[in-house]
């Protein structure tokens, strides 16, 4: 693909590579600290889950056990929520940070939280989207035809949206999550609180650096057609 040889592409997507692996480095470094220290609640992340399962009234919500390290997430089509290993059976801070945080998109699932159903409104039109634009730009810039190198970029544009939209819907999540912890006394205590927020800061920060690439990337494709449209 000539785009990987291009000295633009570099220009526009090396600094949010160098910051996606500093962020990937700064959750990495924040979950390894954290898991290593004990809640004084001493409960695992399954039973700090179902406390606030049942403080929250969401009896229709399950939890499930599932492989792989920091695969945390919640189904809504399920209404299941499902923990990594060392989330689900760890009583760490950080096992205490990352059920909460998927339990409050549970809430919002309940909730009817505009910007979650938003979300899962993008994920058919970026799904396809994320091929078919940059293919119809291709196809636009060897042909030489403007139209429809702009239609790949609106529909490439997709995938910046989805971004955008994820953004809110994290960051609520875990204002949640925080406020749930704090209430129903399973994390107490500033130093608690504290690797609480540097849990989920940092897992925030991973959505903030995925826009960041979403955008440079589509500025990119941008710059191409808007320079065949003045060659024209």
């Amino acid at each position: 693909m000539f785009y990987l040889f291009d000295p633009r592409y570099l220009m526009f997507m090396l600094p949010a590579f160098v910051i996606m692996l500093v962020v990937q480095f700064y959750v990495s470094s924040s979950y390894k600290k954290w898991s290593k220290v004990q809640a004084r609640s001493r409960m695992t992340g399954a039973q700090a889950a179902q406390r606030l399962i049942e403080r929250g009234g969401l009896y229709d919500v399950e939890i499930e056990g599932v492989r792989g390290k920091m695969t945390d997430h919640y189904d809504p089509r399920k209404k299941v929520l499902r923990l990594s290993e060392g989330v689900y059976s760890g009583s760490s801070v950080a096992s205490m940070a990352i059920a909460a945080h998927e339990l409050g998109h549970a809430m919002q699932d309940r909730d009817d939280y505009f910007p979650l159903r938003l979300r899962a409104a993008l994920i058919p039109a970026v799904s396809i989207g994320s091929y078919l634009g940059w293919i119809l730009i291709m196809l636009g810039l060897f042909l030489q035809v403007t139209g429809l190198a702009w239609l790949g970029l609106i529909v490439f544009a997709g995938g910046a949206l989805f971004a955008l939209a994820t953004l809110p819907v994290e960051l609520n999540a875990s204002a949640r999550a925080k406020k749930m912890l704090v209430d129903s006394g399973l994390i107490v205590g500033q130093e608690e609180m504290g690797g609480v927020n540097r849990v989920l800061n940092a897992a925030a920060l991973t959505y903030v650096a995925a826009l960041l690439t979403a955008v440079m990337q589509l500025l990119y494709w941008a710059t191409l057609v808007l320079g065949m449209g003045r060659r024209r």
